[in-house]
């Protein structure tokens, strides 16, 4: 009995692991954010016109529900959040989801 069910976690469990955990992508977040020209209103560690990463981080610490509200902020857009200078909205054809998904694992894994 355990070792089926062993044999059946097993998958889900190192699935669970590359999705959760996965440096490179991380990496990546960070090249294509500067690629996508974040930069030009997003710091790591200074408020700019938006928010820095770092405190974007902090706020969000420990909430399993931030990458997808980050997810959809980001292609929305919007104002009231950090201030009142709204952000554009980033449609796919400016950042395609897997990129913008990989730029908000990198925002989120700051400390």
């Amino acid at each position: 009995m355990h070792k089926k069910l062993h044999l059946t976690l097993l998958p889900v469990v190192a699935a669970l692991a590359l999705t959760v955990a996965n440096p490179t992508r991380a990496a990546d977040g960070e090249a294509i954010m500067k690629k996508a020209r974040c930069v030009a209103c997003h710091a790591v560690d200074q408020k700019r016109v938006g928010p820095a990463y770092k405190d974007v981080a902090a706020k969000y610490k420990g909430d399993t529900k931030a990458p997808g509200h980050l997810f959809d902020k980001v292609r929305a857009g919007g104002s009231g959040n950090w201030g009142q200078v709204p952000m554009m909205p980033h449609p796919v054809d400016k950042i395609s989801d897997e990129d913008l998904k990989a730029v908000i694992h990198w925002i989120l894994s700051l400390d």
